[in-house]
């Protein structure tokens, strides 16, 4: 028996893999659980922004997210704090001096996202041929 879900086991009984897909331990759920991690207008770009340069500060940050105002940008990096995905450098400084990086969760994350842009790279090429 083949599967179109990568990653998923398959068992014998039908109620079993469908448990494996959509069971709240299954890979619809842990899908979603990733996809509310990066939804916001700011944070796949705040994210890719990091990728790019190994530490950044918010200023920085803002100037580079053209349009992004503190308050959202502030918002948006304490949601990706809470999520694991950067990491936020307290130096103790006065004035304050503040850096984000990836964490090492948000870097194993990016070679999804990047496979993510691949793949709609691929479709936005398909389907204009098609079209």
């Amino acid at each position: 028996m083949t599967s179109t879900h990568l990653f998923v086991p398959i068992e014998v009984s039908s109620a079993q893999y469908r448990a494996n897909c959509l069971g709240p331990d299954g890979a619809v759920a842990h899908v979603s659980r990733v996809i509310r991690m990066i939804q916001g207008r700011w944070k796949l770009p705040i994210l890719f922004r990091l990728y790019a340069d190994e530490a950044m500060r918010t200023l920085q940050m803002k100037r580079d997210l053209p349009g992004i105002s503190q308050k959202v940008l502030t918002q948006q990096l304490r949601e990706l704090v809470s999520d694991l995905l950067i990491e936020r450098i307290d130096f103790h400084e006065k004035p304050l001096r503040v850096e984000y990086r990836l964490s090492p969760l948000g870097r194993e994350l990016m070679p999804v996202l990047i496979a993510a842009r691949a793949f709609s790279v691929r479709h936005a090429a398909e389907s204009g041929a098609q079209a």
